[in-house]
C-alpha cells in the first residue's frame, strides 16, 4: 500500500473514496526491560529527554502502524483514513499501543 494514502484526515487530496471497508487496527503490547528501566532511571538524574523510552515508544507506534497497514491490505484497501493512536498502561511497565483507522478503496 502506498503510505501517502494513509492519513489522519478523512479524505485524501486528489483521490476519491469509493468504498469504506471498515475499521482496521494494529495492536502491540510492549514492556520495559530491567536494563532499559535502569538506563532510564540513570537518565532522569540529568533531566531532559529520556531517549531509551522515546525509542521504545517510537518502535511500539511503528509496529502498531505496520500491523494496521497489514490489516488494511488483507481487506484489499488502497488507503486508510482517520488514523489515530491510543495507548493504555496495562500494568506497571507494560503498555498497549493501538493504531486504528478506516480502510478505504480509492478511485
Amino acid at each position: 500500500m502506498d503510505h501517502s494514502n494513509i492519513t489522519t484526515t478523512f479524505d485524501i487530496a486528489g483521490r476519491h473514496v469509493t468504498k469504506h471497508l471498515g475499521i482496521v487496527r494494529g495492536i502491540i503490547v510492549r514492556s520495559r526491560s530491567i536494563v532499559g528501566s535502569f538506563a532510564a532511571s540513570f537518565q532522569t538524574i540529568f533531566g531532559g529527554n529520556i531517549s531509551i523510552y522515546t525509542q521504545l515508544c517510537e518502535k511500539a507506534r511503528e509496529d502498531a502502524y505496520e500491523l494496521m497497514v497489514s490489516h488494511a491490505e488483507q481487506l484489499g484497501a488502497d488507503g486508510v483514513i482517520g488514523v489515530r493512536y491510543d495507548a493504555t498502561e496495562i500494568m506497571g511497565g507494560v503498555t498497549e499501543v493501538l493504531c486504528y483507522g478506516t480502510a478505504v478503496k480509492l478511485e
